[in-house]
């Protein structure tokens, strides 16, 4: 894929996040990384999407150093972003939202719950909620920190970020990922919808059990992995 090609569809996946109602003004980013030209692309920061066009894709290399092309600061989230490429060379692609479901489950600082087979058919177990960030943290380096927080959760919990394609950030809001940048705002998609039956799974009855682990493993593995079966055979 040329450099070009990865601009129009860094950007068509932001306006993806709009057409999808999961943000609104300048919330949210979408990034790609190419790892063998060592770049990342990400929307850039502080513009509406109505204002944006392919070309202003900020293009930076994997220190967050502007690299090409326009001169438009990239997303104040560049450093998060850089945190989980760095870390899980699986994820191609990330999405950042402050969808207003998962996004409450953030500020609550409570794991999305898997609860029933939709939620098991795209993430294998709860969605994870990180610690929150130490005052220090915060006051020096906080995407940086922010970033590592999302890492240091999947590490030590044991999480497969290619099981659970998503994050919740301890009073900020949702991050997912996938292997290209459409299937990271589809996670982000799917995962707001998962927020939204929690919540009202939960008001219905708030003592409501989690799926058993022998349906999760059922409705994940029948979708992914090598004996997957869901999809047609191409």
């Amino acid at each position: 894929m040329t450099l070009q090609e990865i601009k129009e569809n860094v950007f068509d996946a932001n306006l993806e996040l709009v057409r999808r109602g999961l943000v609104i003004y300048t919330w949210g980013n979408v990034s790609m990384i190419d790892r063998e030209k060592g770049i990342i692309v990400i929307k850039p920061r502080g513009i509406e999407y109505a204002d944006l066009c392919a070309d202003d894709m900020s293009v930076t290399d994997l220190d967050g150093n502007l690299v090409e092309g326009t001169k438009l600061l990239p997303s104040v989230d560049l450093d998060i972003h850089i945190a989980i490429y760095k870390q899980f060379k699986e994820v191609q692609a990330i999405a950042h939202t402050h969808s207003t479901h998962a996004t409450a489950f953030a500020q609550a600082r409570l794991d999305i719950p898997c609860l029933g087979t939709t939620h098991a058919d795209h993430f294998y177990g709860p969605i994870p909620c990180t610690r929150a960030l130490t005052k220090e943290e915060t006051a020096t380096d906080y995407e940086k920190h922010t970033g590592d927080v999302v890492v240091e959760t999947f590490l030590e919990r044991k999480i497969d970020p290619m099981q659970v394609f998503g994050v919740n950030v301890a009073g900020h809001g949702p991050f997912t990922w996938g292997s290209t940048s459409a299937l990271a705002v589809e996670n982000s998609v799917i995962l707001e919808e998962l927020s939204r039956m929690a919540i009202l799974t939960r008001q219905l009855k708030s003592d409501s059990k989690l799926l058993e682990d022998y349906a999760l493993d059922k409705h994940f593995l029948r979708k992914h992995g090598k004996n997957s079966y869901f999809y047609q055979s191409k």
